[in-house]
């Protein structure tokens, strides 16, 4: 690899990954070999016509910039390969693509900045982790240890597991080792969750908006990657255990979510912290970004809730969101105000309950920030919580 401040300890580096997000939200890669020229600053060539909702046939020249500040070593084995996310542009130098998922968050970034504000997100990634999985017509068959093993974990009993039942404590081991030590994502929680067959969540420390939704992509395929790794499945569907006739019946369990925490900050101050708010010591200005969200809900689940299957895990009885409303502690509302504590500015937010894994991170975490500042714009109130 060429030399440079930019890209100390990878000298030896035999590939490069370059990943982008196409705008199902697919984490796609192409490859090059290291010596084919400065491609870290010209970019690489891509058939856009070929990338889902990127381009049409004739005009199918677009480019992989690099972002540098991305650079990393892939967790791939027999070979020394360095990964980095690119941004979209158009060919023939016309400009970022504005069709690219990363360019969206990135502009979200740029409106917050004009209005000299700065969003944290802290999104939380739940998935299944699978011995096998056979899609029929009656529904998804399921093969896990953990349901059908000599300790078995019923319906809707996997929240902190004890180690013997839990069989994945060693897969999310490694998950999170790559995680911090190849990508370096803060890795803060490792959880068994609430449902049977093998249901984890990994959570990592809040970030801006495109880096929040950066560690998502890097978060998906590192699981699916290190499953493969142990002859197990991931599935990131909204519901993949349910019962299409009874959804609520015992043949059902706990969906998949993927929770976004979210503050807005103007220099130090977390601007939806109040301290003399009794309820949730939530300001006003958090009450109106709550009720754009509210307000804009069902266009936002086309972006946060994107599949059929979404709406399976949408249903009373599994800790999911099933009321338009918010609350500073039911899981059932779709926004709440989370209280673990009192008198702490700095981790006061607001829980989008909504979002699932099947959502292209960009475009959903974007959107949710537009419509709650909407709602402060236009002094939404959310109603009675």
């Amino acid at each position: 690899m060429e030399q440079g401040a930019d890209k100390a300890g990878f000298e030896d580096a035999e590939f490069v990954q370059i990943r982008y997000t196409d705008v199902p939200g697919r984490f796609l890669a192409k490859y090059i070999a290291t010596d084919s020229g400065d491609y870290l600053r010209s970019g690489v060539g891509v058939d856009g016509s070929s990338v889902k909702g990127f381009a049409k046939i004739d005009e199918s020249d677009l480019l992989l910039v690099p972002d540098r500040s991305t650079l990393r070593l892939a967790p791939v084995p027999d070979y020394k390969v360095a990964t980095v996310i690119a941004d979209v542009y158009e060919g023939f130098g016309r400009g970022r693509l504005v069709r690219d998922p990363r360019h969206v968050s990135q502009l979200m970034e740029e409106r917050l900045a004009q209005e000299g504000l700065l969003c944290q997100a802290g999104p939380e990634v739940e998935c299944f982790i699978f011995d096998d999985i056979a899609f029929v017509k009656s529904g998804p068959q399921i093969q896990s240890e953990e349901r059908a093993g000599k300790y078995s974990i019923r319906r809707k009993g996997g929240y902190d597991a004890p180690p013997f039942q839990d069989s994945l404590m060693a897969l999310r081991f490694e998950v999170a080792e790559i995680l911090k030590k190849n990508y370096l994502i803060k890795v803060t929680n490792m959880n068994h969750e609430v449902a049977s067959s093998g249901q984890i969540e990994i959570n990592f420390m809040h970030s801006t908006l495109t880096k929040a939704a950066d560690s998502v992509q890097i978060f998906k395929d590192t699981v699916r990657t290190v499953a493969k790794r142990h002859n197990k499945i991931a599935n990131f569907m909204p519901k993949p255990i349910f019962d299409e006739s009874d959804p609520g019946g015992s043949e059902s369990d706990n969906g998949s979510g993927m929770h976004v925490s979210i503050s807005l900050w103007s220099g130090t101050s977390n601007i939806f912290y109040d301290a003399g708010d009794d309820y949730a010591e939530i300001s006003q200005a958090g009450r109106y970004f709550i009720g754009g969200v509210i307000s804009h809900a069902s266009s936002l689940a086309a972006l946060v809730a994107s599949t059929v299957n979404s709406y399976h895990r949408m249903v009373p009885g599994f800790e999911a969101p099933v009321y338009a409303a918010w609350s500073r502690g039911n899981r059932s509302a779709v926004l709440r105000v989370p209280v673990n504590d009192r008198h702490n500015a700095k981790s006061k937010r607001i829980e989008f309950r909504a979002p699932d894994p099947s959502a292209n991170p960009y475009l959903a975490f974007s959107a949710i920030v537009a419509a709650g500042l909407d709602g402060i714009r236009k002094k939404i109130e959310p109603g009675n919580p």
